[in-house]
């Protein structure tokens, strides 16, 4: 892709608006937990303190609103907590330039390595350094710094008393996902029925799993729907695909693939209804005649061998969803005897610097972003001071607030930043300049532009941004700033200040397309470590507790990896830089060879023999072949040549047929492989 056209579509990506709104009761709620803060500190304190108190109540509330698993007032007060020790420190270092310059690059270097930890920790480690550059031109001594700093942290712990008084639909987070798991599970099994090798995207299951990990305490008060119906949503799909696949027994036409499709469309119904209980909290009934196509003996005399022992596994998995997402079955927790741990925030915080500190290494993309926003941050900030047009902070706290750790996103965002910048403040100064509101009016102004901003946090940068200046320009106004003299300022350093940005991406990059191959290799190394697992329990039936363990952590590494290359296909589907080897097409081919192999792995784990099946010994030769290949195969795939399959190849031309899933599912297998290989034989142009 050129530069020109990556402009053009970076900055259509940035203006775009999507209709997500956050819940009004839960926008209301940080509006008033702002109302509070600020006009506490007015009526005592005055409007410089004010101004102060509004950034910690206003960001407290903008962190309980990030896609993040933990209570939302644990997060209220993190973000109080640690903007108001940011502004501190900088406060003392503010009357230094250089001290201060100083510490703006060592904080900034330090929130760019927190995208290690996640987006949630990278935005607030971003947001206190935008902020800190705000209040710390507010106190005058270090006693009046210190009570900067109280009034921060106070508009923390006022966010997160307010979510504890006044809870709006608890645990909604997590009933979204598993209800959304669900639901793209039903989705799957409609597909199935017009396409019976419809690929599935694993990432609500992934999703569903991290909301499913809860503290000890969370797990004392947990709704007993979001108990165990993960888990067996995590059954059903390879039984679904069972079912469904041809490979297994079932021909395209005839009673046969009739009697699949009534079976996978019940199937759709039932789990669409679990999913409707499990959001709503209310228990749902499924259609009578969903039920009927699931229970009715005729299937058994319609259907034989895998697909008949895989509508009846269906059928029962089911009925435990139904009883599951009422509330009624036993959980996944319960048979386990305990539950995903979570832990909290001080146990999470070695692990963390941990993190970080392995990526300060040579070539990683997040120590690539952090020396290139900090670097950003300063000379924005240096650039802004010496310009003769007050206010200069603008600048960096753009700086820091748009860049990302990949290309699309920076640049999307520092147009959606100018853009709703240049509206946003056009808007409130236009308020300012014909009403003449007082301290009070504007404050309840900027308390409003608060709540627009929680309403549409979800909807796009843009339309956020035209709410976060509107709310800036009435803070200013009612702290007794010049509004007509700082708008021009501040729209031509916010410009300023995306242009750097978007220029240091351009002049010290952390490209994703050339890591494609990387990537590609991860994912074919884990698929066929599942494989591998799932073959290797043929041989073994016995030790079945063993190896469910293996084929488990095999297959979340196996979706990680999965997960990890379609973002990263996403992010340098717009990046202005040539395939360096893998071209668009050979990419889409090994992806889909790739998601063939996995779904090789997953018929035969639908199929798992018992305890006490007899074992299959040329099993084991095929998994270690595979668990062989594989690593030099993704050797191959990293150093630009084409990967091989020959132990794998002999292995499967001496196979001799015993095992009707396991020949079927091994057929898969190679099929998927000689795919690999031809997608990956030559190079061919990059596009």
């Amino acid at each position: 892709m050129t530069w020109l056209r990556a402009l053009k579509e970076t900055a259509r990506s940035g203006l775009s608006l999507e209709p997500r709104r956050v819940a009004p009761a839960v926008a209301l709620r940080g509006a008033c937990g702002l109302a509070l803060v600020v006009g506490g500190a007015l009526a005592l304190f005055g409007p410089v303190v004010a101004v102060s108190s509004a950034f910690g109540a206003f960001q407290a509330a903008i962190a309980t609103l990030q896609r993040s698993w933990r209570p939302r007032p644990v997060l209220a007060l993190a973000s109080g907590g640690s903007l108001a020790v940011s502004t501190f420190i900088g406060y003392l270092a503010a009357g230094h330039p250089g001290t201060f310059a100083l510490l703006l690059a060592v904080w900034t270097l330090i929130a760019g390595l927190a995208w290690t930890v996640g987006p949630t920790v990278g935005i607030i480690g971003a947001s206190n350094v935008a902020i800190m550059l705000v209040t710390v031109t507010l106190p005058t001594s270090v006693a009046a710094a210190a009570g900067h700093a109280a009034v921060i942290a106070v508009g923390g712990v006022v966010q997160a008393a307010l979510i504890v008084l006044f809870p709006v639909r608890p645990w909604g987070a997590q009933r979204d996902a598993l209800a959304d798991a669900l639901a793209a599970e039903a989705d799957y099994a409609r597909r199935l029925r017009h396409d019976p090798t419809a690929p599935f995207d694993p990432a609500p299951l992934m999703l569903a799993r991290n909301a499913a990990a809860v503290s000890p305490r969370q797990a004392r008060r947990r709704p007993a729907e979001l108990h165990g119906a993960r888990g067996l949503a995590e059954r059903i799909r390879p039984v679904l695909a069972s079912l469904a696949d041809p490979a297994l027994g079932v021909p395209d036409e005839g009673p046969e693939r009739d009697r699949v499709r009534e079976l996978l469309a019940a199937a759709g119904t039932v789990l669409d209804t679990a999913a409707r209980t499990v959001r709503h909290g209310e228990p749902v009934a499924p259609p009578a005649p969903a039920l009927a196509v699931l229970r009715t003996p005729d299937t058994g005399a319609i259907l034989s061998g895998p697909p008949r022992r895989a509508a009846l596994r269906l059928g029962a998995l089911l009925d435990d969803v139904v009883e599951t997402a009422r509330g009624e079955g036993e959980g996944e927790g319960a048979r386990q005897g305990g539950h995903r741990d979570r832990p909290s925030l001080l146990r999470l915080l070695p692990g963390a610097l941990r993190a970080m500190r392995a990526e300060v290494r040579r070539g990683s993309p997040i120590l690539r972003h952090a020396l290139r926003v900090s670097t950003v941050v300063v000379t924005s900030y240096l650039v802004g001071s010496a310009l003769p047009l007050g206010h200069g902070y603008w600048a960096p706290i753009t700086s820091v607030m748009v860049m990302r750790p990949d290309f699309t996103q920076t640049y999307a965002r520092s147009v959606a930043r100018f853009g709703g910048t240049l509206i946003g403040v056009s808007l409130a100064t236009a308020v300012l300049e014909t009403a003449r509101p007082g301290t009070w009016l504007s404050a309840a102004l900027a308390v409003l532009c608060a709540f627009c901003t929680y309403l549409v946090l979800r909807s796009g940068y843009a339309a956020t941004n035209v709410c976060i200046s509107a709310y800036v320009v009435f803070l200013l106004g009612m702290g007794g700033e010049d509004v007509g003299q700082t708008v021009p300022e501040r729209v031509l350093l916010t410009l300023i200040g995306g242009l750097l940005a978007m220029l240091s991406y351009a002049l010290y990059p952390a490209w994703e397309t050339p890591r494609l191959r990387n990537r590609l290799a991860d994912w074919l190394t884990a698929d066929c470590r599942y494989v591998a697992a799932v073959v290797d329990h043929y041989a073994r039936p016995a030790e079945a507790d063993a190896s469910a363990r293996d084929i488990r952590r095999a297959l979340l590494a196996a979706r990680d990896a999965r997960i990890a290359w379609q973002e990263a296909m996403t992010r340098a589907a717009h990046e202005p830089v040539r395939g360096r080897g893998l071209s668009r097409a050979a990419a889409e081919a090994a992806s889909e060879a790739l998601a063939k192999l996995g779904r090789g792995g997953m018929l035969l784990e639908a199929h798992l023999p018992g305890r006490a099946d007899s074992p299959v010994p040329a099993a084991a030769a095929l998994a270690k072949a595979l668990r062989q290949d594989a690593d030099r195969a993704a050797r191959a795939v990293r150093e630009r040549r084409t990967p091989h399959w020959d132990r794998a190849d002999r292995t499967l031309a001496e196979w001799t047929p015993e095992h009707e899933v396991l020949d079927r599912g091994t057929a898969l297998v190679a099929e998927a492989l000689t795919d690999l290989t031809t997608a990956l034989a030559s190079p061919t142009p990059s596009p």
